[in-house]
């Protein structure tokens, strides 16, 4: 436990899962540059609308399982029987979701052809589409599993060696059928993901022969759909509020700007994505087995909020100072107005993986009411209403101010919640990596905003620099200690 959550081993497994987060974005680029020039901006959006629609029959066919699993596998992760007994009793529950998702599609195939396109000429389309749907919630399981293990390598390995071979299958498909090989494309790549996620499971851990359900699994089962239900009941608010505010904005303003808000949502994301997913991938299962010890799981936070601030500054800092580019090489022109959205969204973004570690907490203790009264409810009231005042007072730019108070609002709360309920509290070190983060990425901010552009640069470019050397020189430190520690414990 000791060296699984070693200021070595945390940075390990950001890096590789962050690694695999730039990759993945890099064949989602490939991918959609290819289906730009193939099937043209008609087969964009109708490429879109099938992987919209899979993306939501999938998140309601596995029940929100995923995050479900990844905890309670790392619970029984710690004894070998109890962990292949259950990846067994998993595999059979992720057979069950992924038939339940595959009938949904093909059982109403016509109305969601309609519903969709707004007739029933993709009805065979949608019933194809079942395969993938059944894949990808299989595949997505599989993952969960994985990432409950703590098996980064070879999860790693599955997740980009499964990405390639179905961008590799699925461009040809593009370029032979037009729009009639989106869904065969999408059924590539659910298997193939599918596929490699199944070797590295074997690879990793022997699994029992599932002899059928019984008494004994209730509670586990029960257990796991209710987490499960809940994540999604609060996923499904996250999206109602998401809907309202597009509404809002197009309403209130114009869908220009809407335009504009999702463009720089779309290119921040690629951004933050590599913290996020790190500490979803990573972090979450290493929590979840600390979790019965609030002193060690107090430890777990503070060096994983540690490790985000000193990588979180530079980036944040860095997507501030190339955001005139990013706009150019991701989008038109026209898009331009968004830069100084962009910029606040830089801040905001800081703050958002600064409260991360401490938003895992409750799920981790399997506190079910109060993760959902802070997810479900709080966060996402919080978010709509600070939008909304900031679109309706400031216009486009409010956006950005609201971002910075809801994550700032939600950095405070997080923390009190956590401190009654289970004594969290900062460490000194994690204290000030949070203080230097904050005041490091918000100078660069102002700095943002002086009028003379080449000023304006310079001294970006000189807190770009002064927080890279800030982390890095921390980061070495930090392991340096780490080796340490490990040495004299052995």
């Amino acid at each position: 436990m000791a060296s699984e959550n070693s200021y070595k081993s945390i940075l390990k497994g950001t890096s590789m899962f962050g690694g695999v987060q730039v990759f993945q974005i890099l064949i989602n680029l490939i991918r959609g540059k290819f289906v730009a020039v193939l099937l043209g901006p008609d087969g964009m959006g109708i490429a879109s609308l099938f992987t919209t629609s899979s993306n939501t029959i999938q998140k309601f066919a596995s029940l929100g399982l995923n995050l479900a699993i990844v905890r309670e596998m790392a619970e029984t992760s710690r004894d070998k029987e109890s962990a292949s007994k259950f990846i067994a009793l998993c595999l059979r529950i992720l057979a069950a979701t992924a038939l339940l998702g595959a009938l949904v599609c093909i059982l109403f195939a016509a109305p969601l052809s309609h519903l969709t396109f707004g007739n029933t000429e993709m009805t065979w389309q949608f019933m194809l589409l079942g395969i993938a749907v059944a894949f990808g919630i299989a595949g997505s399981g599989l993952l969960s599993i994985l990432q409950g293990l703590h098996e980064v390598k070879q999860l790693s390995k599955a997740s980009i060696v499964g990405g390639l071979t179905g961008l590799l299958i699925g461009v040809p498909l593009y370029w032979l059928y037009g729009t009639r090989g989106i869904v065969p494309a999408m059924i590539a790549l659910s298997v193939a993901m599918f596929g490699f996620y199944y070797i590295a499971l074997r690879k990793t851990t022997h699994i029992e022969t599932f002899k059928g359900f019984t008494r004994r699994h209730a509670p586990v089962i029960k257990r796991m759909i209710g987490l499960g239900l809940i994540l999604m009941a609060s996923d499904l608010i996250g999206t109602s509020m998401t809907y309202v505010l597009n509404l809002f904005i197009s309403h209130l303003g114009s869908d220009y700007q809407l335009g504009l808000y999702q463009a720089a949502n779309s290119a921040t994301a690629q951004y933050s994505g590599m913290v996020f997913t790190a500490m979803a991938m990573d972090y979450f299962p290493r929590l979840t087995k600390a979790a019965h010890d609030n002193s060690l799981m107090q430890g777990i936070v503070n060096r994983q909020t540690e490790i985000v601030a000193l990588i979180i500054a530079p980036a944040a800092c860095f997507l501030i100072i190339t955001a005139p580019i990013v706009i150019q090489v991701l989008f038109t022109k026209e898009f331009e107005p968004v830069l100084p959205l962009m910029r606040w969204m830089g801040l905001g973004i800081t703050l958002r993986a600064l409260l991360m570690p401490m938003a895992y907490i409750t799920f981790a203790k399997d506190n079910k009411k109060v993760f959902f009264a802070l997810e479900g409810i709080f966060g996402n009231i919080l978010t709509l209403t600070l939008s909304c005042l900031g679109f309706y007072f400031f216009g486009l730019i409010g956006l950005g101010y609201a971002l910075v108070a809801d994550n700032a609002i939600c950095l405070i709360v997080y923390f009190i919640v956590n401190h009654r309920l289970y004594g969290y509290c900062f460490s000194r070190d994690a204290a000030k990596s949070i203080s230097n983060a904050v005041i490091v990425t918000g100078t660069c901010f102002l700095f943002s905003l002086i009028a003379e552009a080449l000023y304006s640069y310079i001294l970006m470019t000189i807190a770009f620099a002064v927080s890279t050397v800030w982390g890095v020189t921390k980061l070495k430190q930090k392991l340096k200690a780490s080796d340490e520690t490990l040495g004299n414990t052995d």
